[in-house]
């Protein structure tokens, strides 16, 4: 499964949590440069999405849930980024192929009903996903000194304050409410 929720970082942190699932890798997909870097994707021009390859245990979690939890965890309704993340490798998409593509547009139309808003999420096609550098991997977690606006932190500490000072929680708790359910991850 490949979606794109805006900062793949946040998208990666919120599924590693969900039971079942075994791994949620950060990457790119859906453009047209092969191997793009992080640093040509979020220039723009690639075409590519920020997006994360979750694998799952399909006995322990279902296609259709991880559906659900990726609506109730991004701004659906936005067209142009994630919340302080701009720009079109920060949209919103679900890459699907065969039967996950009636899937997902089922969990769309239940969303959008939910939410009572006009969804914009697009249902793409598969796309060839491209695994974002080891940096990228598991960042909320790292403990690698990084610089920030902040100053000097831990990778998990930046992760942290990236996450709350872009407002990705508090504008999902106020869309969703009580059905967000990564909120404060």
């Amino acid at each position: 499964m490949v979606v794109a929720g805006g900062c793949f970082w946040c998208v990666e942190a919120d599924f590693e949590k969900v039971p079942g699932v075994i791994k949620a890798e950060s990457g790119f997909a859906g453009g047209s440069t092969k191997n793009p870097t992080y640093k040509q994707v979020t220039k723009g021009g690639t075409g590519h999405y920020e997006a994360v390859k979750i694998t799952y245990d399909a006995d322990k979690v279902s296609y259709d849930t991880l559906l659900s939890l990726f609506f109730r965890s991004v701004d659906p309704t936005d067209a142009g980024g994630q919340f302080c993340d701009r720009g079109e490798s920060y949209r919103t998409a679900i890459f699907a192929k065969g039967s996950q593509k009636a899937a997902a547009q089922q969990a769309k139309a239940e969303a959008q009903s939910a939410l009572g808003r006009k969804i914009v999420t697009p249902i793409l096609p598969s796309a060839k996903f491209y695994k974002a550098a080891s940096n990228h991997q598991d960042y909320y977690k790292g403990s690698k000194l990084v610089v920030t606006r902040f100053g000097p932190k831990r990778q998990s500490e930046a992760y942290k304050a990236y996450r709350k000072a872009c407002g990705r929680d508090a504008k999902v708790k106020q869309l969703w409410g009580s059905a967000a359910p990564f909120v404060g991850g």
